[in-house]
């Protein structure tokens, strides 16, 4: 039995594809019928039948149609939204300005769900990526070998500069397929390889499946991606130190960093990948640095890492409060007197020592606040003459310690 709209939040976020409205269910049909206002993108009102609602095309930016939306309260609204709202849809940014009892959601198959229907791939066993309106290189981390990916992007020209960043971290033997207008009378669906001529005549919107080949590196899983893979000057920690560096941070979902420091921000780097719901501020005084941490984050797919140009700990004043904090320079007295003041009790705090000075001055400390004082010595085989032996590092003192 249909509900009674008259009963119905305000609201309704209606699934919408590109056959408009052939497959609704009753409910749909019904608020669509019932709605005073219907919001839309204009590719989507232009799927519309004659209605008596008053129609308004929603503006770009996004943002800038939530005050029209919300001036609306109190009358019948319909928002059409592409397909699922809450999956890489607009219900997510809308109901952070409503109350549970305002809206109610509608939902149509996804395009991710139509793709993986036309390619026969199981929807649980994709990676799904919504690349509209961010950074392309976010789709590094999921390139590994033999993966099936679903990437929604804005246009045709995306979908060229995606293939191209495909070959350049050599994956141009991946097999794209180009899924355009799914559902709807202009449905189109092509194969080819990511390093062949992709055609000029892509339309919106489109999906991109991609069985991921080639022999590019794949971003290892674990801690402690190799040294190559980071452009920077020297001021790096080191893999194997980066690997037990991040095993003591022990990043959890959500979590924020402060890396003090940030070299190349390979630390903060790879406590992003940890978790896509990870933050992450890199702290670093040389600008160079700091343009390379930028650099270096867009690559590896992590672009939303902050880097603050600014010697702590007066750059650390108005951030948000880390769960855990790494200082990979600029260890000193005064620095961690200004850590213990300014945040609270519960925060996972490790740095590393190299100098015999700053050695001294993590024993005092960890003498007055605990925690664990471990030495990390890594060596290496090396040619001695025409037979091999050990050549040391420099021996590492590690301090980890929860505040």
């Amino acid at each position: 039995m249909v509900a009674d709209v008259d009963d119905a939040p305000w609201l309704t976020l209606l699934g919408w594809g590109e056959g408009g409205t052939q497959g609704l269910t009753a409910a749909s049909r019904q608020a669509l019928d019932a709605a005073e206002v219907i919001f839309g993108a204009r590719r989507h009102l232009r799927l519309l039948p004659s209605l008596d609602a008053e129609i308004r095309e929603w503006p770009v930016p996004f943002a800038d149609g939530i005050p029209r939306l919300l001036a609306e309260r109190g009358r019948r609204v319909v928002m059409l939204v592409s397909g699922d709202p809450f999956w890489f849809g607009a219900g997510g940014s809308l109901v952070r300005y409503l109350s549970p009892g305002e809206w109610r959601a509608l939902a149509s198959p996804s395009t991710f769900s139509l793709a993986a229907a036309r390619l026969g791939w199981p929807l649980e066993g994709c990676t799904c990526l919504g690349l509209h309106a961010k950074p392309l290189t976010r789709i590094r981390p999921h390139l590994q070998r033999d993966r099936r990916l679903l990437v929604l992007v804005r246009d045709g020209e995306a979908v060229t500069e995606l293939a191209g960043w495909l070959v350049r971290f050599g994956f141009g033997a991946s097999r794209l397929t180009l899924l355009e207008a799914l559902g709807g009378d202009a449905e189109r669906i092509r194969h080819m390889q990511a390093d062949e001529t992709l055609p000029g005549d892509i339309a919106h919107p489109v999906a991109v499946g991609i069985e991921v080949a080639g022999k590019g590196p794949a971003l290892p899983l674990t801690p402690g991606l190799p040294d190559t893979l980071f452009d920077h000057d020297g001021q790096i920690t080191k893999q194997a130190v980066r690997a037990m560096t991040l095993a003591a941070l022990a990043p959890a979902a959500g979590e924020w960093l402060w890396d003090i420091g940030t070299g190349s921000g390979s630390i903060a780097i790879e406590w992003l990948l940890a978790h896509p719901e990870n933050r992450a501020v890199a702290f670093e005084s040389v600008a160079e640095r700091a343009a390379r941490a930028r650099h270096n984050a867009g690559m590896l797919g992590v672009d939303w890492l902050e880097v603050v140009e600014g010697r702590a700990p007066d750059a650390l004043v108005e951030r948000p409060l880390p769960d855990a904090v790494f200082v990979g320079g600029g260890l000193s007295a005064p620095l961690l007197e200004a850590l213990w003041s300014q945040l609270p009790a519960g925060v996972r705090l490790v740095t590393n020592a190299v100098t015999l000075e700053s050695e001294a001055l993590l024993a005092e400390w960890h003498q007055r606040a605990g925690g664990e004082l471990v030495r990390l010595e890594l060596s290496h085989a090396a040619a001695i003459g025409t037979r091999r032996g050990w050549k040391g590092s420099y021996p590492i003192v590690q301090w980890r310690v929860t505040l």
